[in-house]
């Protein structure tokens, strides 16, 4: 407790030194960012390895690159986005010129999860860095290979002072939460997020959750069955399905259902061979308590394809649950594995009443050819955001914000979003000396008239009474 306090004072003297608030300092720091990951790259996947089974080839393309892409498209614009901002001024306020600063928080918290966790600990962390913050860090204790090699990297590139790792269990995330930051950006479960808002309301610290949920994958009747059985076992199964914004279950018309199944099996056998368990690359779960808690899932439940496990290996396979019904347990928590549920519905609208019965999602997929379709879906459900005709791939461009609504979270990020969420945006109204408009002083003949005069724009009032 006594170190954490001693790094968060020293950040704030750091921080209330002005120097984080120059925009060419924030500009090679994340030019240091970005040469120290290519420099930690092969430490990174082999931690990554050793903790998931996360294939390089997975890595790269759900962390490494994004990381890098995120980094890349900041840096050409920061300058523009850090420019005082003029925007206009009310003619009943002529003379005064209105401008938004953005300026950082201060210190922030990011804790982060286990299952990207290169990917969710250096994405806030570039909006952190952008924006001015100084910032710790507090990986998550379930990939402990990775944590030590995030803590190595990043106190290769930065002094701590400026960014801190700081390592341990839940009791260290619980010491974390007790100190008062300036910002708090929390990644994982729903339940630990409200723990997470709980303890920052004590200090009234402003937070960004980014939490989960059940995500649902529709599919009409419309849809380019193949195709879409293809993208929605990708979207599935990348990570194992440890993925927040995995489809959760798949929700298709009846009358494509069997088809679907049949293309859902093939492209299993496709992508990941007929064994997956034998496949070297296949991502682990992350541990056996949660291993234990995804065959509870599976049991008892149609199985119609995949099923077996290997504990060793904390390995399970692509597995589709056939005859699943909304009192489920497999439909009462968040899968976070490489399960799939299947429900069928009759018509689109009864599929938007049941989702819209359940809690808010993190992510919706629509897989559908018909525009109506597409437009009735977006128009009528609430979600953090997704895909048409795709899975995941919204999280990939930095010209999205990405964030969760209701129980799925709070706050959005990525690119500009990221740079703006670690902003307090200060707005300051310049008044010119030139002259001193009169009407506001209580002091001026004929005030109200002339107030009523330019707020109402000469309209008169309506004295009538309503006879409702």
């Amino acid at each position: 407790m006594e170190n954490i306090t001693h790094i968060k004072e020293n950040q704030h003297r750091f921080f209330d030194s002005g120097k984080t608030k120059d925009i060419n300092f924030r500009l090679k720091q994340l030019d240091i960012l970005e040469n120290g990951l290519l420099k930690h790259e092969q430490a990174m996947l082999d931690a990554l390895k050793k903790d998931l089974n996360k294939s390089a080839f997975e890595a790269f393309l759900a962390e490494f690159g994004m990381i890098l892409e995120e980094i890349r498209h900041v840096k050409r614009r920061l300058k523009s986005w850090a420019r005082p901002k003029r925007v206009p001024t009310p003619f009943t306020l002529f003379g005064a010129k209105s401008r938004i600063y953005s300026e950082p928080y201060g210190v922030v918290l990011i804790i982060s999860p286990w299952n990207y966790p290169m990917y969710l600990t250096f994405g806030p962390l570039i909006g952190a860095i952008a924006a001015g913050n100084c910032a710790i860090v507090k990986p998550s204790e379930l990939v402990p290979t990775v944590s030590g090699v995030l803590h190595d990297m990043l106190a290769d590139m930065f002094p701590e002072e400026y960014v801190a790792v700081i390592e341990g269990d839940a009791e260290t995330s619980k010491a974390l939460l007790e100190e008062k930051f300036d910002y708090i950006f929390f990644t994982g479960s729903t339940q630990i997020g409200r723990s997470v808002m709980q303890q920052a309301a004590k200090h009234l610290t402003p937070v960004t959750l980014e939490l989960g949920g059940k995500s649902p994958c529709i599919v009409d009747e419309t849809a380019d069955i193949s195709l879409t059985a293809k993208r929605v076992v990708w979207g599935k199964c990348l990570n194992a399905g440890q993925t927040c914004i995995a489809p959760d279950y798949l929700y298709v018309h009846e009358s494509v259902k069997e088809k679907f199944v049949d293309e859902l099996k093939t492209n299993i056998t496709k992508l990941y061979s007929d064994d997956p368990l034998a496949n070297g690359n296949w991502p682990s779960i992350v541990n056996e308590r949660h291993f234990d808690r995804l065959l509870q899932l599976i049991e008892g439940e149609s199985v119609v394809a995949g099923g077996r496990s290997n504990r060793e290996k904390r390995s399970i396979e692509p597995t589709l649950l056939d005859h699943v019904s909304w009192e489920s347990p497999v439909m009462q928590e968040e899968i976070f594995g490489p399960i799939l549920p299947i429900l069928t519905f009759s018509s689109i609208e009864d599929a938007i009443t049941q989702v819209k019965t359940q809690a808010k999602p993190l992510a919706l997929y629509l897989f559908s050819n018909d525009k109506a379709t597409q437009d009735e879906v977006l128009r009528s459900i609430s979600f953090g955001g997704g895909c048409i005709n795709d899975t995941i791939y919204h999280i990939a461009t930095p010209h999205l914000p990405f964030g969760g609504v209701g129980d799925s979270g709070i706050g959005a990020y990525h690119g500009r979003s990221s740079f703006d969420l670690f902003s307090h945006r200060k707005s300051i109204l310049k008044q010119t000396n030139l002259f001193d408009l009169p009407f506001r002083y209580p002091t001026m003949k004929n005030g109200l008239a002339l107030m009523r005069f330019i707020f109402t724009r000469g309209k008169k009032p309506n004295n009538r009474t309503n006879p409702n």
